[in-house]
């Protein structure tokens, strides 16, 4: 082995660690702590957490020498128990480290303590808890000691050795705490036997407990006087264990979570036992057994003579052999043994006069070689520190899978490998030997192993396994022609296994590559999957057409990822595929356009169908049409179109009276051509419906003469349909008159006698008089007697009818005239106190005001004046200007406007008579009556005062905006500071007498 990297390596820690005081016999170490007893009864502890280090003398100045037998330190290094042999008495003594002298334990006197086991879980600096000692003669004692006690709590004696007494050497111990309790485990060896114990509670329960069961122990042939139990400890649990016996070493890993009940009720924590034995670390034929052995993860330390052989603990092979520098007063006994500090990881080895250290570096750097030479693969892992390392676990693993013949489990371990083999190596293996489903697991093994930014490489082997996988399949057809229809065959699992290859390699293969490989190998279901994978619909919508299968074709369109211009695509060969399916799909798929659909529909409806067939595109466009409310033109001419190449003109008719767009303000009532309409239906002889279109384009002429060809009927109701033009109404009904006439073929009585019944029918519009001229000239009269007759007596009735108002009206024209003559002669008397509504004066006065309206005509000297039927009398110059300020502005100007030209022209007439009045000039018509006529139709229609123009006053404010200011000026606001002997503002104040 390379020396430079040996695990262990010994240092001598202290030369004279007796220190005059005898020599060494025995030592313990825990938490970088060492204690040493000496052959003159002294224990010497040295601390090199704290660098510190004392002595104490357990023969407390007793006769005699008393050597130091065993000495025991805790793991944390605060304890220590240690047992004095002098004068044929034994006695056992218990320091702390922070006490100066020790203290003897009376109840063990006379016992020689060879073990100690700690309760490692529970152990404190200032109490020991649960401590167990194995003595000489076969007994297992309890005690506890608190460091404040300076004291023992209790010694009880626990378990001893009936059948086979003999001395306790080794003891360990180890709890777990579970819901119910604390669960203790303890190992104790003998120079023959291994026992354990476990159980529940406390010590002194389980131990008791065995007195009506047997103790479990494992019995080895051979006996040595220095047997040895060593328990491994990895953060604070014991991993493993181990057993110097006489034998060999018994050894084992221990598992205190996952046990097994026995039928008695005790559980084995003991897994993979194994027996060490001393022939395999013997050069020679003599075999030589160790004096003392420690224990680490992965190793033995066994002590054989004076040097010390590290033992793999997996492989069982020696490798390292530790030599001691040894002084000359070392002594004759050489070195004498080991101990181990658990906590601190060290080991230590002593002779009489010196101390030595085993360190340990790195000791599992080379584990995973040892698991790897026992092929123990998962454990080699376990251990690995680099991918190299790993590397060379799964080549091993690869290449024994390989050289069996199990190539796929061979090309699993391959695919792991990333640095020692390459690619190209690896694959050119699998081809030597013609394994192709080796080569595309080795393929897609490799692929889950690499890492997203290998693009490149993840491409080309992703296309590799595809063609691997197409090449395979080709195979099992080959080799199976009942491979397709069989579904438990290789094949169908094969084709599953490739298209969730696909599936999962969609977003890596090159989509052209893949397709042209695919298409290569005739693969066309596969090439359809990858497409619909890719979404390449197109494709997938094309080879589903081709198959005839529409309902999946659909399928694939209704996707809401396909574009939908790939609906109006296929639509064409869809429909003719299968009409039922098409349509019903483009029924659920709202966002379709009809109107592109109308090549796919006119293709369909251009194929013959069976009369009781259902027509499916007409089924379409009635639910665009009725259920989507559509409003496409094009939509609505071919169903129309569609309706009118049926034999039942019933369902067109429908259609043509639909009011599609009344459900809608200002809606038109429908959305087709009705010039095409027409021109359809006049071609495919749909005369009713060419009626009705004529009708709805208000050609009531042409829809009369079409419908008198198809049915009179139909003609009067078209007649009836024009209501509001009374002579258009009258032409149609002589049109249906003139062919009701014209085509009677019965007797000539009997043919008027239907004419005269058909003028009935008319309600009056027609007499015979309109009907004569559609007879032959031959007709005789007497057969028109009783209707010329009856025509008669009506224009009789007429004529006296327009007789008597004429009468009524030559008595209402008198009745006015007498109604004028009387209005003339009108008066109204006038009080001599009547005032003016406006400014309140008396009408009969007489002032100046008489001066300022010239223009008027007056009676003497007084103003002229107004007087209304209601009694209210006005001024003629306070009612105009009452009445301006109250009309609108414009009708003011008028007044004031005629007013002004009154004025003027009554100055030129006084002018001209020189002052003076005549009768003539008062009873004659001038241009100033006009004006003053009116005038007094502007301002003297109706009383200001009972008329409109008071009802509009109602809703005028008091006060006008204008008034604002004037209404500010009469607010009152207090003054302060003022007292009650204070004048406000000089008001005064008036008692009203009540």
């Amino acid at each position: 082995m390379d020396r430079g990297r040996q695990v262990f390596a010994v240092d001598v820690l202290e030369r004279h660690a007796a220190k005059g005081r005898g020599v060494v016999t025995c030592m313990a170490a825990g938490n970088d702590v060492i204690v040493i007893g000496t052959s003159k009864g002294w224990i010497i502890r040295h601390d090199f957490g704290v660098g510190d280090s004392y002595e104490i003398d357990l023969s407390g100045g007793r006769p005699g020498e008393q050597s130091i037998h065993r000495v025991f330190v805790d793991p944390g290094g605060s304890h220590c128990i240690a047992t004095g042999v002098g004068n044929g008495v034994s006695d056992t003594f218990y320091t702390h480290a922070k006490w100066n002298k020790p203290r003897v334990l009376p109840k063990l006197r006379g016992l020689l303590v060879n073990a100690v086991a700690w309760n490692r879980q529970q152990i404190t600096e200032a109490s020991t808890k649960e401590v167990i000692l194995g003595t000489d003669n076969g007994q297992l004692h309890e005690i506890a000691v608190d460091e404040k006690d300076k004291k023992e709590k209790y010694v009880k004696l626990l378990f001893e050795l009936a059948e086979l007494p003999e001395a306790f050497t080794g003891l360990q111990m180890e709890t777990a705490s579970i819901p119910s309790g604390t669960r203790y485990y303890v190992m104790a060896v003998t120079p023959t036997r291994l026992y354990s114990f476990t159980g529940f509670g406390s010590l002194e329960t389980i131990f008791s407990s065995y007195a009506d069961r047997a103790v479990h122990f494992m019995e080895l042939p051979g006996e040595i006087p220095n047997s040895e139990l060593h328990f491994y400890i990895k953060q604070r649990r014991a991993t493993h264990f181990a057993w110097l016996s006489g034998a060999g070493i018994y050894h084992g890993g221990l598992n205190f979570g996952a046990q097994h009940s026995s039928p008695n009720g005790d559980e084995n924590f003991v897994e993979n036992k194994a027996l060490l034995s001393y022939s395999n670390l013997s050069e020679g034929a003599e075999v030589v057994k160790p004096s003392s052995m420690a224990v680490s993860e992965f190793h033995f330390l066994l002590l054989v003579g004076n040097k010390v052989k590290v033992v793999n603990r997996i492989s069982e092979q020696i490798i390292e052999e530790l030599q001691f520098e040894q002084t000359s007063d070392s002594g004759s006994r050489g070195v004498i043994g080991l101990c181990s500090d658990a906590t601190a990881g060290l080991f230590y080895a002593y002779d009489e006069s010196s101390i030595f250290q085993v360190s340990v570096n790195d000791e599992g750097r080379d584990m995973w070689k040892v698991y790897l030479d026992m092929k123990e693969y998962a454990a080699a892992l376990a251990n690995c520190r680099d991918p190299l390392q790993r590397d060379q676990v799964y080549l091993l693993q690869a290449e024994s899978a390989f050289a069996s013949k199990d190539y796929l489990r061979a090309a699993s371990f391959y695919s792991k490998i990333n640095y020692i083999l390459s690619f190209e190596e690896i694959t050119l293996k699998f081809i030597s030997v013609s394994e192709q489903d080796a080569l595309r697991t080795f393929l897609l093994r490799k692929l889950d192993n690499l890492t997203k930014d290998d693009k490149c490489q993840i491409t080309m082997i992703s296309t590799w396994a595809t063609e691997l996988y197409l090449d395979k399949i080709n195979r099992l057809l080959l080799e199976d022609d009942t491979a397709v229809d069989n579904r438990g065959s290789e094949y169908q699992s094969i084709i599953l296994e490739f298209r969730a290859f696909l599936s999962d390699s969609k977003d890596v293969l090159d989509e052209a590559t893949t397709m042209r490989l695919l298409e290569s190998y005739g693969r066309v279901e596969e090439l359809v999957f990858f497409a619909s994978l890719k979404e390449q619909y197109e494709i997938v919508v094309h080879h589903y057409i081709q198959q005839g299968e529409a309902k999946k074709a659909l399928e694939v369109l209704q996707k809401p990822s396909v574009p939908i211009d790939l609906q109006y695509k296929f639509a064409p060969d869809l429909i003719m595929l299968d009409a039922y399916e098409t349509v019903e799909s483009w029924m659920t798929t709202n966002k379709l356009n009809p109107r592109k659909l109308i090549p796919a529909m006119m293709r369909y409806s251009s194929e013959p169908h069976a009369k009781n067939e259902t027509h499916e595109v007409i089924k379409y466009l009635e639910y665009c049409v009725h259920r989507l409310h559509n409003e496409d033109p094009g939509v609505h001419n071919l169903l129309l179109s569609l309706y009118a190449k049926q034999e039942d003109d019933s369902a067109l008719l429908r259609f043509l009276q639909c009011k599609f767009g009344k459900g809608r303000e200002g809606g038109p009532d429908f959305f087709y051509d009705p010039k095409y309409a027409l021109r359809l239906c006049l071609k495919e002889k749909r005369m009713r419906a060419c009626v009705h279109i004529y009708s709805m384009m208000s050609m009531h002429e042409e829809a009369v003469a079409l419908a008198l060809q198809v049915d009179p009927e139909l003609a009067m109701a078209e007649a009836d349909k024009v209501e509001d033009d009374e002579d258009l109404r009258k032409k149609l009904w002589l049109m249906v008159a003139k062919h009701v006439v014209e085509q009677e073929k019965g007797a000539k009585r009997d043919n008027i006698r239907k004419a005269i019944a058909f003028l009935k029918e008319t309600d009056g519009l027609l007499k015979i008089e309109d009907i004569l001229p559609f007879f032959p000239d031959f007709a005789l009269i007497d057969d028109f007697k009783e209707a010329i007759c009856s025509s008669l007596e009506d224009y009789n009735k007429q004529i006296e009818q327009l007789k008597q108002e004429m009468n009524d009206a030559t008595h209402g024209a008198d009745n006015i005239r007498n109604d004028i003559s009387a209005l003339a002669q009108r008066y109204t008397v006038i009080e001599r106190d009547e005032e003016c509504g406006v400014c309140k004066r008396k009408i009969l006065t007489v002032g100046r005001e008489y001066q300022m309206m010239r223009g008027y005509t007056s009676v003497g000297s007084m103003a002229p004046f107004y007087v209304f039927p209601c009694g209210h009398a006005f001024h003629s110059h306070c009612l105009i200007a009452h009445v301006t300020r109250c009309t609108p502005e414009a009708q003011a100007e008028h007044i004031l406007e005629l007013q002004k030209q009154i004025t003027l022209l009554g100055g030129e007439t006084r002018k001209d008579s020189n002052g003076s009045l005549s009768e003539d000039s008062i009873t004659s018509t001038t241009p100033i009556d006009k004006l003053r006529s009116q005038l007094d139709d502007a301002i003297a229609s109706e009383c200001p005062f009972c008329g409109e123009l008071m009802i509009r006053e109602i809703s005028l404010p008091f006060i006008l905006p204008e008034e604002a200011r004037q209404i500010h000026s009469w607010e009152i606001k207090p003054e302060h500071n003022l007292g009650p002997q204070h004048n406000l503002g000089g008001q005064r104040t008036l008692s009203l007498p009540l």
